[in-house]
């Protein structure tokens, strides 16, 4: 039986993708766009007309009943509107507003894009199969989404689940967030890398001095670099911890760049966790690496959309 189709957008600051996907959670139409560097507002929404125009010329659009969007964030869902660190021609941007008109009044869901890579984790990824979970992106920022008895929890402006932003050390640096000791001050890659340089981390004669390069030469055996990653992985593990005890999640899902370091932090990831997570209703949780990749956002948004048309029903396949 043909089934129908969601629209979806993954909205970056380099970035704009759209698909059509089906109820497995199959891209069968790509578009793409370059999101224009320090475009006004008009511009940026120029080429996200652009990607719906090359979505909408398939002759698949016919069965498309919903759109979701996943954004860099801020997003405010209720409102429908976006102001993202990292487009910053969009400051309360009516995004839903103009994407409905585009589309010809179908209904669009918003989330932020930690929440759309929870839902694609959750619906065909390493959180299949859990009821309650919490999935991070670790990369230049911290974000992150939660699945609770079952189904996506956005929460009201589509950004619960932001662990990012939960303070795991009262007297640490100020964040740009304005807060203090974030668990994105001190887990996120410029930040790994910004403590191994401060500590005489030194890069290698390619000047490279990324996340990824700490975690290369934490490999080689370097100490400093080691030191910065566990650091990271400390604060990962004191906000997991916190989030496991307030909502009683079973995983925690770790994708993003900073993810890619592999057991550099995975390892002392999860024996920091052990100092964290010590209540036995938490003891138990499960860390794993996210596996959906560079889709996770078109496919999360689309399952976001999904679980909107039909909100008692988790999106499952």
């Amino acid at each position: 039986m043909q089934i129908d189709l969601v629209a979806a957008l993954d909205i970056g600051g380099t970035k704009i993708a759209g698909a059509l996907v089906d109820g497995t959670g199959a891209l069968l139409v790509r578009a793409r766009r370059a999101t224009p560097p320090q475009g006004d507002a008009e511009a940026v929404m120029a080429a996200v007309d652009g990607v719906l125009a090359d979505l909408m010329a398939s002759g698949a659009w016919a069965r498309v009943h919903s759109l979701g969007i996943g954004s860099a964030g801020p997003v405010d869902a209720a409102a429908g509107t976006v102001s993202p660190v990292n487009v910053p021609g969009w400051r309360g941007f009516p995004l839903v507003e103009r994407v409905a008109r585009t589309i010809g009044g179908l209904p669009v869901t918003l989330v932020g894009d930690g929440v759309a890579m929870t839902a694609a984790e959750h619906w065909r990824g390493a959180a299949r199969g859990y009821d309650n979970a919490l999935c991070l992106v670790v990369s230049t920022g911290v974000g992150g989404g939660l699945v609770l008895g079952g189904a996506l929890h956005p929460g009201p402006t589509g950004n619960a689940g932001h662990i990012g932003h939960i303070s795991v050390d009262l007297d640490g640096d100020v964040c740009p967030c304005g807060a203090r000791g974030c668990v994105e001050r001190i887990a996120s890659g410029p930040n790994i890398a910004r403590r191994a340089l401060a500590a005489g981390w030194r890069p290698g004669p390619d000047g490279d001095d990324t996340a990824a390069a700490v975690a290369a030469a934490a490999r080689s055996g370097d100490p400093v670099a080691a030191a910065s990653y566990e650091r990271a992985a400390q604060a990962l593990a004191a906000g997991i911890a916190a989030t496991a005890t307030l909502v009683e999640i079973d995983i925690a899902v770790i994708g993003g760049g900073v993810a890619g370091a592999g057991e550099v932090l995975f390892a002392p990831l999860r024996r920091s966790l052990r100092d964290y997570a010590t209540l036995s209703f938490v003891d138990g949780l499960t860390v794993a690496p996210a596996v959906m990749g560079a889709d996770a956002g078109l496919v999360g948004a689309a399952a976001a959309a999904l679980a909107a048309r039909v909100p008692s029903q988790a999106v499952v396949g």
